[in-house]
């Protein structure tokens, strides 16, 4: 389990494991330390128990892309991407690769 003990300011996790609301890999003094982006508000708040530890989301990862949320706003900031693993991932992947096939 990462400490948040461990982080420096500035830092960044990307956390992809623990999709169980009863699944933590971060324990809580990380979760409430970072500012929490996530893909989906609604997959995260009910399938990740470090999101749900955290109790405050700041953004989804598309409205910060879109512009319509703030991503970090200070250099010493610490922020997490909780991923849950939604199909919208993959479909980007997928839409990457084979705009990249010339197709």
């Amino acid at each position: 389990m990462l400490s948040g003990a461990w982080l420096s300011p500035g830092a960044h996790i990307n956390a992809i494991g623990a999709v169980r609301p009863d699944w933590r890999e971060l324990d809580d003094e990380a979760v409430t330390r970072a500012r929490v982006f996530v893909e989906s508000r609604e997959a995260a708040g009910r399938e990740s128990g470090d999101v749900i530890a955290a109790r405050c989301i700041a953004a989804e990862i598309g409205e910060v892309i879109a512009g319509t949320a703030r991503g970090r706003e200070t250099a010493d900031e610490i922020t997490l991407f909780k991923s849950v693993g939604t199909a919208l991932e993959d479909l980007a992947a997928a839409q990457l690769a084979v705009s990249r096939l010339g197709r």
